[in-house]
């Protein structure tokens, strides 16, 4: 597969250039190779959707700070408008046709006319597990969209209803709007820029040709989505209310928080208890990933807080598939109860060391024992 052309490239701008410049030097581009002016040039056409796909990514702002960031890959699940020649008419309507767009007068937006109306997009939303996210996994999604209409097959219109020149227009499919010397083309509002309308509307759909109907789809989530993740499938949206390409259906991707790991970019961190003899001596303990359970060792004397990393026990890269790494917090775990044995071996311990502790504990009849004696019955007593 060809490499992509650095979009800076294309449009012969510098990478500091201004959004104005940017579009000024896609508007030379656009007329350059605009289809109707190099007919039957298949290489015109391509420089003129190299320039248009340059240009959406380049005039938005979010995608311009991802493209500078990451190249072509950190556009990966942004979605992509240029596919065609008629997907940039419809993309850059407002470029192509009427209403003061930057190459009005010279191509007339002729093309409105007979082009066919793309299929409205989609949102679906979906939870995931940390490990569903991890791996990856495929859902099955119940969303409404509008179908083809089964009563009139798509026409909109009722049955035996023919289709007729709209009378707004006259067929031309836009209209003239003035305001003293201003003319401005628009798109008809009465036949949608068709050019004609049904003499009588379907009743199931009145006149749409499309209706709202629940369907079930099945989107393949990749591994190492996060959360925010947008996934875009193509083709799953909308039908178009007059033959035209389908919409697009975006799932957006929201991630359960973990009652053990949490997640940094493409890294785990998991908080590891330890016990102060495994702390000073070193030990060799189990710790929880996301496929199992790992042997990791503790050298001897290891203080509280120190991090551990276990490679390749993390999250992978959503685009580059390379894992990420756990990241393992040891933190000394000291017990609120612990047996008479365990307590004298602390203050044995305590005593080598030379370190003052609290004084050991009397039992309850102890302190009430001695609550209860006076001074002269000990000494009656000694």
């Amino acid at each position: 597969m060809a490499q992509k052309r650095d979009f800076y490239e294309v449009l012969g701008v510098a990478r500091d250039a201004t959004k104005n410049a940017i579009s000024k030097a896609y508007r030379k581009l656009a007329i350059k190779y605009h289809p109707d002016t190099n007919p039957d040039d298949e290489d015109a056409v391509s420089k003129f959707k190299q320039a248009a796909e340059a240009y959406e990514v380049l005039s938005d702002a979010e995608k311009r700070q991802r493209y500078d960031q990451y190249g072509h890959a950190g556009l990966d699940g942004m979605g992509g408008r240029a596919s065609s020649v008629e997907d940039i008419f419809e993309a850059f309507g407002d470029l192509f046709s009427g209403g003061g767009g930057i190459l009005d007068g010279i191509f007339g937006g002729g093309r409105r006319q007979n082009r066919v109306r793309r299929g409205g997009d989609l949102r679906c939303d979906v939870t995931l597990d940390l490990e569903e996210a991890a791996t990856g996994c495929e859902k099955t999604l119940e969303v409404v969209r509008n179908e083809t209409c089964d009563s009139c097959e798509g026409s909109g219109g009722a049955p035996g209803a023919e289709r007729e020149v709209c009378v707004r227009c006259d067929g031309r499919g836009q209209v003239i709007k003035s305001a003293g010397i201003l003319r401005v083309q628009t798109t008809c509002p009465a036949c949608q820029g068709q050019g004609n309308v049904i003499s009588a509307a379907c009743e199931e759909c009145r006149g749409q040709g499309v209706k709202p109907q629940a369907s079930e789809i099945t989107i393949s989530i990749p591994a190492g989505v996060d959360d925010g993740t947008r996934v875009r499938m193509t083709g799953q949206g909308e039908v178009s209310p007059d033959g035209g390409p389908n919409g697009d259906c975006y799932c957006f991707i929201a991630v359960r928080p973990h009652r053990v790991f949490q997640r940094h970019d493409e890294h785990l961190i998991v908080r590891l208890p330890v016990t102060y003899a495994q702390s000073v001596l070193g030990a060799e303990v189990e710790v929880p990933t996301l496929t199992g359970r790992d042997l990791l060792t503790i050298p001897a004397g290891t203080p509280s807080g120190e991090t551990f990393r276990l490679r390749g026990h993390g999250v992978p890269h959503v685009h580059s598939g390379r894992p990420g790494d756990l990241l393992v917090q040891t933190y000394i775990e000291v017990p609120k109860k612990i047996s008479d044995e365990q307590q004298q071996l602390l203050r044995d311990l305590a005593e080598m060391e030379q370190t003052e502790v609290a004084p050991q504990r009397k039992g309850w009849l102890d302190q009430l024992k001695d609550l209860f004696t006076t001074p002269d019955s000990q000494e009656s007593t000694n």
